[in-house]
């Protein structure tokens, strides 16, 4: 047609479709992550939806129903009982940031020696991007009510998120049914029964491994923080805690934060929380990482870098944190459809 090849066409338009594709991706991905924090949501609901639904058979949305209640409940007990003392954690380090910067600790604040040169200018930078925090993050902690009642940007997707998880653990039954019976042919109908289960199995396994290694990493630093009588000791694991959601990288960041908090504080005994977080780290990724990941869906280091990278530049850090389960549906998609694709090739040989 018009002395043009009707494969390298077909090649075009296929390419075409694919980066249209990514651009739609890219241009709603807020969109995207949202519902992506709802199926996160989801699957830490699941278990607990699971077994209140043994005790009322074919009763699914009042199981739902109470789960919810519980859920709310238990999120207000927590909230008065932790996050007052939190944010006033929070407002004191960030009054006292500053002075503390000023201090004698920081100006003797171990540096590599390569930066002994550049050390003033290095402490000015600090005291600088302190006073700068103090001023924007203040009045934030400060006003934070007000601006959770008008900043209805920011509180919306927080109510979306549940309605979305409800509706989800709703109708996943027949989410699945509806997605398998759309394929006709019984071995496409097979093969996507395989994939479902494989990513339902995957994701089960990591958000579950998640928030169960959040909880002991908040556990473990409020523990050893508590017991060494440093200061923020809440505030430090709660942030332990969050950036145990962003792999790799997640980790290390809390532990320079609590370095740097403990040094400018005065605390000291920065040789503790380093055997600390050595022995923890150990104990975490050789023994409860993996007893907890037994059932996931094995992803080289390599590729994990590469995704969590690729997820902040995309992003930012909601990105650095679906980069990881991303790959693993990717993967499992990749391997049932290339054997898919070579049984059929046996076959029709």
């Amino acid at each position: 047609m018009l002395g043009i090849d009707e494969r390298a066409l077909r090649i075009a338009w296929t390419v075409f479709l694919f980066a249209l594709l990514l651009a739609l991706i890219y241009f709603i991905r807020e969109t995207l992550v949202i519902f992506a924090v709802a199926i996160f949501f989801a699957y830490m609901l699941s278990p607990i939806v699971g077994l209140v639904e043994r005790f009322m058979p074919k009763r699914r949305t009042l199981a739902l129903a109470i789960v919810y209640v519980l859920l709310i409940g238990g999120m207000v007990g927590v909230g008065f009982a932790v996050i007052p003392t939190i944010a006033e954690e929070a407002t004191s380090l960030v009054t006292r940031l500053p002075h503390l910067v000023t201090g004698v600790q920081v100006s003797s604040f171990p540096l590599p020696h390569w930066l002994d040169p550049v050390r003033n200018q290095v402490l000015d930078a600090a005291r600088r991007e302190a006073n700068t925090l103090e001023a924007s993050l203040l009045p934030f902690l400060q006003q934070a009510g007000t601006k959770i009642l008008t900043g209805l940007g920011y509180v919306l997707p927080a109510i979306l998120v549940p309605i979305l998880a409800f509706f989800l653990l709703k109708d996943a039954r027949d989410i699945r049914a509806h997605l398998i019976g759309s394929v006709e042919d019984g071995s496409d109908q097979r093969t996507l029964r395989l994939i479902i289960d494989d990513i339902h199995a995957a994701l089960t396994s990591y958000i579950r491994a998640l928030v169960l290694l959040a909880i002991a990493s908040f556990c473990a630093w409020a523990i050893f923080l508590s017991a060494m009588r440093y200061s923020y000791e809440l505030l430090l694991a709660g942030v332990a805690g969050i950036l145990e959601f962003i792999p790799v990288f997640g980790p290390v960041a809390a532990l320079a934060i609590i370095l740097v908090v403990a040094e400018v504080t005065g605390s000291g005994g920065l040789l503790w929380i380093l055997v600390f977080f050595a022995i923890y780290r150990v104990f975490q990724d050789y023994m409860l990482n993996p007893y907890l990941m037994s059932a996931g869906v094995e992803i080289h280091p390599l590729l994990v870098l590469f995704g969590v990278l690729a997820g902040e530049n995309l992003a930012g850090i909601p990105g650095m944190f679906f980069s990881i389960p991303l790959i693993a549906i990717l993967k499992v998609m990749f391997e049932h459809l290339r054997g898919s694709h070579t049984r059929k090739q046996l076959s029709s040989s």
